[in-house]
C-alpha cells in the first residue's frame, strides 16, 4: 500500500538563512525590491560588475602612504619637542591627525562597494573608524586647545587655522546627524526608506567637500603655525602638511563612484 509522505517545507529555514546575517543587508533597503529567488550557478561571474576599477589599487596605496607620512611626521614633531612641557596643546596635533587618518580610512573603505554584502560590511567599517575613533579624537583634540586658550586667557579663533578648524567640526556634527539619520533605524528620521536613501547621497557628497576642509585646516596648522615652524625643518613641513594632504585628497577623488551620487 502506497503511503503519501508529507513534504517538508523549506520556507522557514530559507527565510532564516536569508536574514541571519543582518550585517550584510543593503545600506538602505528598497521596499520596491522583490525578494530574490535562487541565484543560478555562475550568476555572480556573469552579471555582477566587479567592484574594483582600474587605478583603485594605485590610488589606495597613494592614500595609505600620504596618510602615514602625515600622521607619523605630526607625532614625531610633537614627541620630539618636550611633549611634557606642552600641556593640553600636546593632545591637539596628536588627536587631530589621528582623526584625519580615521576619516580617510572611513571614506576609502566604503568607496568601491556596490553589492549588498560589501556595502553593509563597508558601512560597518566606515562607522567604526569615523564614529568610534575619528569623531571622539577630533572632539577631544578641539576641546584640548579650547580649554588651553581659555585657561591662558587667549582669544579664540584668531587665525584661519582655528576658524576653519571650528567650522569643519561644526559641519561634522551636521554630517553625522544626516548620515546616521539616513541609515539607522531604517532611516526613520527622514521618513523611512526609500526617502532616506535619497538623503544618503547628499551625506556622501557633503563628506567629499568636508574632508578637504579638514585637510586644509591641518595644512594651515602644520605648515604655517609659529610652533611648527620653530620646531621642525621646512622640508618636513612641506612633505607632511602640503604634499601629503594634496596626494591624499587626489587619491580619494580618484576612487569616487559618481554613480552613487546621481542628483540629476
Amino acid at each position: 500500500m502506497a503511503v503519501d509522505l508529507p513534504t517538508l517545507s523549506s520556507t522557514p529555514n530559507s527565510a532564516h538563512h536569508q536574514h541571519e546575517d543582518v550585517e550584510y543587508e543593503p545600506l538602505v533597503a528598497d521596499p520596491s525590491d522583490s525578494t530574490p529567488g535562487t541565484i543560478p550557478m555562475g550568476y555572480d561571474e556573469q552579471f555582477i560588475k566587479p567592484e574594483g576599477r582600474s587605478g583603485d589599487g594605485l590610488a589606495l596605496w597613494a592614500a595609505i602612504i600620504s596618510t602615514a607620512v602625515f600622521i607619523v611626521s605630526t607625532w614625531a614633531i610633537t614627541f620630539a619637542n618636550h611633549p611634557t612641557s606642552l600641556g593640553l596643546f600636546f593632545f591637539h596635533p596628536i588627536l587631530q591627525s589621528l582623526a584625519i587618518a580615521m576619516f580617510a580610512y572611513g571614506i576609502l573603505t566604503l568607496q568601491p562597494t556596490s553589492q549588498a554584502r560589501t556595502k553593509a560590511a563597508g558601512l560597518t567599517r566606515h562607522q567604526l573608524a569615523i564614529l568610534a575613533l575619528g569623531v571622539p579624537a577630533i572632539s577631544l583634540g578641539t576641546l584640548a586647545i579650547v580649554v588651553r586658550k581659555s585657561l591662558q586667557g587667549h582669544a579664540h579663533f584668531t587665525t584661519w587655522h582655528g576658524t576653519i578648524g571650528i567650522v569643519s567640526v561644526a559641519w561634522m556634527v551636521v554630517q553625522i546627524i544626516v548620515g546616521a539619520g539616513s541609515v539607522w533605524f531604517g532611516g526613520r528620521l527622514f521618513g523611512g526608506n526609500p526617502k532616506a536613501k535619497l538623503v544618503w547621497k547628499y551625506h556622501r557628497a557633503s563628506g567629499y567637500f568636508l574632508f578637504p576642509v579638514f585637510l586644509f585646516a591641518a595644512y594651515l596648522g602644520g605648515a604655517w603655525s609659529n610652533w611648527t615652524a620653530h620646531n621642525s625643518p621646512y622640508v618636513v613641513r612641506l612633505l607632511a602638511f602640503t604634499i601629503s594632504p594634496v596626494v591624499l585628497f587626489a587619491a580619494v577623488l580618484a576612487r569616487i563612484r559618481t554613480s552613487k551620487m546621481q542628483f540629476f
